[in-house]
């Protein structure tokens, strides 16, 4: 057996000749001995050692790891410091690893070594299977510790100091694709990972974010009642709660996203589609307010529900059919219009086999494409103020309950601010002030509840190509934060119930 120690790298090197006997590793306070004993000499010398060979190997681990090296008993691997260190890297979700889709979470790394600059990324699959990824690089301070509410991205798909980034940042892996989560009872899972900013990436640690688009308590029954299809989602509680009807979308399927996130938050919610969903009709040639009419009446019937009229909410298409329902039906008593119009669009709006709006319809030759493959749209729509489509426009001022108009100016799928401008001149000209408007720079047109990744463009339900939305992920993001918190504010200063109301929490 010979030995041979390096000095200038510090690490000690063991050459050894192959023989029958065991090879037995002795760890004394001087240093590391290596010898070769009979198993009879083995036995004999096993209870000497054994006494003071723990104080032995601890003394001498501690010499050992400031060489990079680690010898234990009964093991003769090498471990690299490094991987020592990064056991001990820890990224921490707080305040849990588990909440609601529209709750934020301060994301914190610590066990670092001072200012070593990482890359954290953000990883998540749709309902359809497509991946969501985003990636940050940062440096720790001085304590080798990284926190989001305060450190800024140096590089990646943001910089500055930006908590949630990482989730409203992240972007598909295929052109075209929007963030899909439509059944309540499937979490968003969002893989947080801290990597090593130099070499091959390796993964230091890693943490797992739930967020979940139902809370605690709250329950969800799919509805299929005289012409009504949609869920029905009821907060936990006596109440009364205040009613919303949801309109996501007017067919082609069923969001509950919206629904399940404002039940939550104390609202008994009713999301219905107008087609496409269950065993209703694929497509339609004209809206039906009596459709819209009965699910009212639905919600107003219901055990809970304690605010005498209801709340709706609409976005881009349902816009306008939420307006048509404030100005032309009784009972509704608050209505939310994200990025919609001032006319009746797409399709004839009709009442009691009366046609009450002919369609303000676009003009194809107007779609202009872009170089990402997809097409914008902005200034398809005809004019809904010109003479020849003044039949179109929807009678605002007759309606009894509250307007929010939430518009992007940044809207590329049409011009919202301009259709929300037209509105709010209209109501004035008419003497009313049963309206608040809220313009948001740099956002889209798809607001949808916070956190959520950022859809620069996808697949337009009417067009049947991909289309874009327009907006710059920070400012659409920050518009999403403050439109949720305004709708829950809304809603609530307009649908007041008599008994105090109870807020779901997970």
């Amino acid at each position: 057996m010979a030995r041979e120690e390096d000095r200038e790298c510090g690490l000690l090197r063991w050459r050894y000749r192959k023989c029958p006997v065991n090879l037995t590793l002795v760890v004394t306070s001087e240093d590391i001995d290596m010898e070769t004993e009979s198993e009879e000499n083995l036995r004999e010398e096993k209870g000497l050692r054994r006494n003071d060979l723990s104080s032995q190997t601890e003394a001498a681990a501690k010499r050992q790891m400031s060489c990079g090296v680690l010898f234990t008993p009964q093991q003769s691997q090498v471990q690299p410091c490094e991987k020592e260190m990064a056991s001990q890297i820890r990224l921490k979700l707080l305040p849990s690893a588990k909440c609601l889709l529209d709750e934020p979470v301060q994301v914190t790394v610590a066990g670092l070594r001072s200012r070593q600059v990482v890359t954290l990324r953000a990883r998540s699959i749709s309902e359809k299977g497509v991946v969501f990824s985003s990636s940050a690089t940062y440096r720790a301070d001085g304590k080798g510790e990284i926190d989001l509410n305060r450190d800024p991205s140096l590089s990646g798909s943001y910089v500055g100091v930006e908590p949630m980034g990482l989730l409203w940042s992240m972007r598909a892996d295929t052109l075209h694709k929007r963030f899909q989560i439509k059944n309540s009872l499937n979490p968003c899972v969002v893989k947080f990972s801290v990597l090593e900013e130099e070499g091959e990436g390796r993964i230091l640690a890693e943490a797992t974010n739930e967020r979940l688009l139902i809370g605690k308590g709250v329950t969800r029954l799919p509805v299929k009642d005289g012409n009504i299809r949609g869920v029905l989602f009821t907060p936990p509680g006596e109440g009364p709660f205040p009613a919303v009807l949801d309109l996501y979308t007017l067919g082609g399927g069923l969001s509950e996203q919206r629904a399940s996130l404002l039940a939550s938050r104390g609202f008994v919610v009713l999301t219905i589609a107008a087609y496409g969903y269950d065993d209703m009709p694929k497509n339609i040639q004209e809206v039906r307010l009596d459709y819209f009419e009965e699910a009212l009446e639905f919600l107003k019937k219901l055990d809970k529900v304690g605010s005498k009229g209801v709340g709706v909410l609409s976005l881009s298409k349902t816009g306008d059919v939420a307006l048509s329902m404030a100005s032309y039906l009784p009972g509704v008593d608050a209505v939310v219009w994200i990025n919609g119009c001032c006319s009746n669009t797409a399709l004839p709006l009709y009442y009691k086999k009366r046609q009450i709006h002919p369609a303000l319809m676009f003009d194809i030759s107007k779609v202009i494409p872009t170089e990402s493959g997809a097409n914008m749209c902005k200034y398809a729509m005809h004019n809904p103020l010109a003479e020849e489509n003044q039949a179109s426009l929807i009678s605002v001022e007759q309606a009894k309950g509250c307007f929010l108009f939430l518009a992007s100016e940044d809207d590329l799928n049409w011009d919202s601010k301009a259709y929300m401008d037209a509105l709010v001149e209209r109501l004035k000209r008419h003497g009313k002030k049963n309206f608040e408007s809220v313009c948001y720079p740099g956002a889209g047109h798809y607001l949808e509840p916070p956190y959520g990744p950022y859809c620069p463009s996808s697949t337009h339900n009417i067009l049947g190509k991909p289309v874009v939305w327009g907006g710059e992920p920070r400012s659409h993001a920050a518009a999403e934060v403050h439109m949720w918190k305004k709708i829950h504010e809304f809603f609530r200063s307009h649908l007041s119930c008599e008994a105090s109301q109870t807020i779901a929490k997970l």
